[in-house]
């Protein structure tokens, strides 16, 4: 095999957790090309990776559909002998299916699966004997399924397909210069989706109980400041002053990290740093659990209306929100000492 594409054009925390897929092709063929195919914005995830010849964009604000067809003219001239589609969606399955590859891999359920030369099935969840913590598929799991099409290998233990973010010079010293105390522990409290976001008051009565054994820090994007400043102000906020892999190599020195079934959580396992997970209206069924060898996943009992879907809601369907305000914070706090 001499070179080979990884499509996926969705969000951050597919993007983290397509990286282990790109740890497995290199395994697979030591000497061969691998690219990678993402949404812009998402390429910063990529820029230090020592496995990627070259990582292309699929820049949807300046002509979606224009770019797309630049793109694919791009891809077939590259003459790639194995594309792995791990997207779901038309235009995904547009450039896999006409890049020109030999080998065309990628899910049954992709609108254009019908030109692909290999199609696998997907499910979420994916029941599987004997395959993670929680007997299910994890998402690493379902994407190496599109490589073992072509090798006809077993799937591996989830772990052991565990994304990874790789770091310069840069990320490190930026983190250094920080001056942070040691210990200290990373929180990141927000969630595009609210019934995935931990409740504002659970968040403050986890920073008190966390107080006395470290500095707490809290990580975000730029909007999320105002929302981290009101759970507390007397911590260290970092909203928007760190990109990915700057929190990612925080998190990898922090004595815990806590965070939501959201995109930290995927960065958190991309450098096995300490982690405890809170669930709220989602499940660990779906396979996005933690993936850190010193992992936590906390959730009370599961209500019947849980999960309420497979991306969370902006607001609880039931009005109560018990999956949030009834996970104990005690339950949350331990291995934290």
């Amino acid at each position: 095999m001499k070179r080979v594409l990884i499509i996926q054009t969705a969000f951050i925390g597919d993007v983290i957790l397509a990286t282990g897929l790109i740890e497995s092709v290199r395994a697979s063929y030591p000497e061969a090309k691998i690219d990678f195919l993402l949404r812009k914005g998402n390429e910063s995830l990529l820029k230090h990776n020592p496995h990627l010849n070259e990582v292309l964009i699929w820049d949807k604000s300046k002509g979606k559909f224009k770019n797309l067809i630049s793109l694919l003219f791009q891809v077939r001239k590259n003459k790639y002998d194995l594309v792995l589609n791990i997207q779901r969606f038309f235009n995904a399955g547009l450039l896999c299916g006409l890049s020109g590859a030999k080998l065309r891999v990628g899910f049954h359920s992709n609108p254009l699966a019908f030109l692909f030369s290999h199609q696998v099935h997907h499910k979420i969840p994916h029941p599987a004997q004997d395959q993670g913590e929680f007997g299910f598929f994890h998402e690493v799991q379902r994407n190496h399924q599109l490589l073992t099409a072509i090798t006809n290998e077993s799937i591996p233990s989830d772990k052991s397909l565990r994304p990874k973010l790789y770091f310069s010079d840069k990320e490190k010293n930026k983190i250094q210069d920080l001056g942070l105390n040691s210990p200290y522990y990373v929180l990141a409290p927000s969630s595009v989706w609210y019934t995935k976001q931990w409740h504002e008051s659970k968040w403050k009565e986890l920073i008190q109980k966390l107080k006395p054994h470290g500095e707490i820090i809290l990580i975000g994007g730029p909007d999320d400041k105002a929302y981290l400043d009101g759970i507390s102000t007397d911590v260290t906020n970092l909203a928007g002053k760190l990109n990915l892999l700057d929190s990612a190599y925080l998190m990898a020195g922090a004595k815990r990290v806590f965070v939501n079934d959201s995109a930290p959580l995927h960065l958190a396992s991309s450098v096995n740093a300490k982690t405890t997970a809170i669930f709220c209206s989602t499940v660990p069924d779906f396979g996005y659990y933690p993936l850190a060898d010193d992992s936590l996943l906390v959730q009370r009992e599961r209500l019947d209306c849980m999960p309420c879907g497979l991306h969370g809601k902006k607001e609880c369907p039931q009005g109560h929100f018990k999956c949030a305000l009834e996970v104990d914070v005690d339950a949350v706090t331990q291995r934290s000492f």
